[in-house]
């Protein structure tokens, strides 16, 4: 005689099995297309972080051992860059807390790589070396600070062998710790680079230490120029130098830019002169005094006011990044292209 089958609450248990798998089944393929929606997504935003900056070019990368340990860095050689021709290029140092990419960003330096014809490198910070990202300018005690300068030039130097840069045309820009490096790399190596541009930066020789380094940055370090003979490298005269600075700077004073111009002065034995008011459009206003040796101008600085510790004229979807600031970035190749063309 058949066994009648299981019921549960009047309904067979053949039948609660059919409707569990259907519901285990509908679950699974909704789980299957939330992964696959999630894994779209994360490949996104990862095709995002990874794209290359805007402008016409290649976005190239590279790595450099130097004594400071590795470095990589990125390179933008524009698309209408012919087969062997030596471009100029310019050397772009990032401040804390940004990278290779989010500097190029933030600046829009490719754009007018693109447009004007050079190349740019964005060495990176190795953020092993520092947790922040920042450079080491100011541990000359130790040494570190300059282990990491010739490990900058030994990327400089490999990046324009492997990509044909005209040696004669070397610039380096920075901003906050970036800025404060490339006023170290253009007085221990003035003889590679035709100019200098800082951004919110420490000049050289007013930190030889962490802890002085912030005294540095509040403006509370040595008062007068800073001695720059102990620094230099070789007996030859300092490249051209920018000097670009917020007024209202809360991170690294102010004080700070009026020193530098200072410094590269006493080096030259340049005169100051009578400062002039610039202002475009909307944007914040600069005061801009030049130094000159003769007729030649050994330093400008540009004091913009109301900007604080940001790029000027920057992006600014970006961190660091002012958009109501003058142009800094055209404003550092159009000094960089005077100093090649006076070449």
């Amino acid at each position: 005689m058949a066994l009648d089958a299981p019921v549960w609450n009047g309904m067979p248990s053949s039948k609660l099995v059919s409707i569990w798998q259907r519901s285990a089944r509908k679950q699974v393929r909704t789980l299957a297309k939330a992964g696959e929606q999630a894994t779209r997504q994360w490949a996104k935003a990862v095709a995002a972080a990874n794209a290359p900056p805007p402008g016409q070019g290649d976005w190239l990368p590279g790595m450099t051992l130097g004594p400071a340990g590795l470095r990589a860095w990125r390179l933008f050689r524009p698309a209408a860059a012919r087969p062997r021709q030596r471009l100029p290029m310019l050397v772009m140092l990032h401040g804390c807390g940004q990278d290779a990419r989010e500097f190029a960003l933030s600046t829009g330096m490719n754009r007018i790589a693109a447009r004007e014809g050079f190349l740019v490198l964005y060495p990176e910070q190795d953020r092993r070396a520092h947790p922040q990202g920042c450079w080491n300018w100011y541990d000359t005690r130790s040494g570190q600070a300059l282990a990491e300068a010739a490990t900058l030039v030994a990327a400089i130097e490999q990046a324009a062998l492997l990509y044909g840069a005209d040696r004669g045309r070397l610039a380096v820009a920075g901003l906050s710790a970036g800025a404060s490096m490339a006023a170290l790399l253009g007085v221990r190596q003035p003889g590679l680079f035709r100019a200098v541009a800082m951004h919110s930066g420490v000049p050289p020789g007013v930190a030889r230490s962490s802890g002085t380094a912030v005294r540095a940055m509040l403006g509370l370090g040595r008062a007068g120029p800073v001695p720059v003979g102990p620094m230099l490298l070789a007996a030859e005269p300092l490249p051209p130098l920018l000097v670009l600075h917020g007024s209202a700077d809360a991170v690294v004073s102010s004080r700070n830019a009026a020193a530098a111009a200072e410094l590269w002065a006493q080096a030259a034995g340049a005169r100051l002169c009578k400062p002039r008011e610039v202002r475009r459009g909307q944007r914040h206003a600069m005061q801009v005094t030049d130094y000159k040796c003769g007729r030649r101008t050994v330093a400008t600085l540009c004091e913009v006011q109301g900007l604080g510790h940001a790029w000027s004229g920057g992006d600014a979807r970006q961190r660091f990044s002012d958009p109501v600031g003058p142009d800094a970035s055209r404003l550092v190749w159009r000094f960089v292209r005077s100093q090649f063309e006076a070449g």
